[in-house]
């Protein structure tokens, strides 16, 4: 088994993809080790999830703070405790300095809910469902100086349905999430996904610019 690979996880909110991702850390045979989970908001669910897992739990709150700068020196101060290997984005809705994303550089993972490059930002499952899209899904990718722009990992495509509404297209990508993500951290827990100079790498060979493709 891989030696394990400390990740800490940010989380603004609920923690739905911080579950899955706990839930598959607890594979015998997953050297993912969640060492901490912080955010920037005390009463985010995540930290309830994180605790009944036994996880370290820290708040940062950003209206404390001076401004963003200030806010990351002290977020990067609080994940670099813990010497991770990995810095996962769960929720995070916070956008990060240059200087934060440079000091993770190849080692801070992001998930979107959309087929990037399509729909960066905010509201994306409505803006599918307003372009008459046929596909939508979510996407991991590492995370760059460009919001939502990093090479692509892995994308879970789904058809949308006659009748698709906003609630059942955000459920069913919020499914998928669950899959693709903790498959992705694995991947870089094992050693077996990494960010090279021509992009993201999967067992050394460098990944399509669409990123590993899952289709339901």
């Amino acid at each position: 088994m891989p030696t394990a690979c400390n990740v800490v996880v940010l989380i603004s909110g609920s923690g739905s993809n911080l579950q899955a991702l706990i839930d598959s850390s607890q594979a015998g045979d997953n050297p993912l080790n969640i060492r901490a989970v912080i955010s920037n908001r005390a009463d985010a669910y995540g930290l309830e999830r994180a605790k009944a897992a036994g996880i370290d739990t820290c708040v940062l709150d950003h209206k404390a703070f001076a401004g963003r700068d200030a806010f990351d020196a002290a977020l990067v101060a609080a994940i670099d405790t813990f010497e991770p290997q990995l810095v996962v984005l769960a929720g995070f809705m916070r956008i990060l300095s240059s200087d934060f994303v440079r000091h993770y550089d190849g080692r801070l993972l992001n998930i979107h809910p959309s087929l990037l490059p399509k729909y960066k930002g905010l509201h994306t499952h409505q803006r599918a469902l307003e372009a008459g899209d046929s596909e939508h899904g979510c996407s991991v990718h590492f995370v760059t100086e460009e919001l939502d722009g990093g090479p692509l990992v892995v994308q879970a495509v789904i058809p949308l349905r006659s009748g698709e509404t906003l609630d059942s297209l955000a459920q069913r990508v919020h499914e998928q999430e669950h899959l693709i993500y903790p498959l992705a951290v694995r991947w870089f827990a094992e050693g077996r996904l990494r960010l090279a100079e021509q992009g993201a790498t999967l067992d050394g060979q460098p990944l399509p610019s669409t990123g590993h493709l899952i289709r339901t």
